[in-house]
């Protein structure tokens, strides 16, 4: 799927101008207290550059090219990086590694096993995946927590929502903390 990252980002923007919260993502993420955070997927970079904003060190990592672009022009003071996933190595970890997005849904069917453990081996000991997304039946959390354990990680909660709502397993989004070994 292609993507046009200059469309995207005017979406967001539209959204926070007209008073909408637009951070909950980073307001989940820092509630763990990260120094540093791979935002994997990081799209035009919008949950980056408020980490960033915040004082966390950040890299974000993308595959589509317009995406990265945008990240580019409006956070360059930021590392992007323009990598597929479930091939990625950066050669370092981070405390945090945070999918927000739909990440695993945009993902080719197949290889979320691979998305995951691309982004497990990007994480500190006791550092926390941190995944959100859209329970449409293409993907299940149920999978998700198999690829996470066959990574080393280990589950320690799941939200409905980024502003932690209740999960009860029968609504259509989750987000869901899982911690690499320390």
């Amino acid at each position: 799927m292609a993507w046009d990252g200059e469309s995207y980002q005017r979406r967001f923007d539209t959204l926070a101008t007209s008073g909408v919260a637009v951070h909950g993502e980073a307001d989940f993420v820092m509630s763990l207290t990260p120094t540093t955070v791979l935002d994997a997927g990081c799209g035009t970079g919008r949950v980056a550059m408020e980490l960033d904003r915040r004082g966390v060190e950040v890299v974000g990592v993308d595959t589509d090219p317009s995406m990265i672009a945008t990240a580019r022009r409006i956070g360059s003071g930021l590392t992007w990086v323009e990598a597929d996933l479930t091939e990625l190595d950066l050669g370092r970890v981070f405390d945090v590694v945070v999918m927000a997005g739909n990440v695993p849904l945009f993902t080719p069917a197949g290889t979320q096993a691979a998305l995951v453990g691309g982004c497990a081996r990007h994480l500190r000991p006791g550092g926390a995946l941190v995944t959100g997304f859209q329970l449409d039946g293409s993907y299940s959390v149920l999978d998700y927590d198999q690829h996470c354990t066959a990574a080393g990680l280990e589950p320690v909660e799941r939200w409905a929502a980024w502003d932690r709502l209740p999960f009860s397993g029968s609504g259509n989004y989750a987000v869901s903390v899982h911690r690499a070994q320390a």
